[in-house]
């Protein structure tokens, strides 16, 4: 089994910033592909940005390419999400999930594992 929990959300004003982090326990944490969803009120779950199981590999949103970028540090079995220029439509609760990775690709759905999600909330 694997446990994630996400930290690192809060409300913030349109145009700042917020780093998301995701520690991973349980497993081999580099067995897995990460990634990040996010759902708001009224709306799906949608994918906002993965991350292969080395971390050479990424891949993010359209709606929020440019300013949230993904990483991972592969000693500390975190993945993070840092999130800049962040705008209203940004709000949602963000959902840290992982997949056993079977080749190098980013994963964007089909995720095994999920957290119990952090808040963001963006004003103006």
């Amino acid at each position: 089994q694997v446990q994630l929990v996400e930290s690192g959300g809060g409300l913030v004003e349109a145009g700042d910033s917020l780093r998301l982090s995701c520690v991973v326990s349980g497993r081999t944490f580099t067995s897995y592909a990460m990634g990040w969803f996010r759902q708001a009120t009224g709306k799906e779950r949608e994918f906002v940005a993965g991350i292969s199981y080395s971390g050479a590999r990424t891949a993010v949103a359209d709606s929020v390419k440019g300013r949230f970028t993904i990483s991972r540090d592969n000693a500390k079995n975190t993945v993070y999400l840092q999130m800049n220029s962040l705008k209203l439509e940004d709000t949602a609760v963000y959902y840290c999930v992982a997949k056993y990775a079977v080749n190098r690709a980013v994963i964007t759905t089909g995720y095994d594992y999920w957290g119990q999600g952090t808040q963001v909330t963006v004003s103006s």
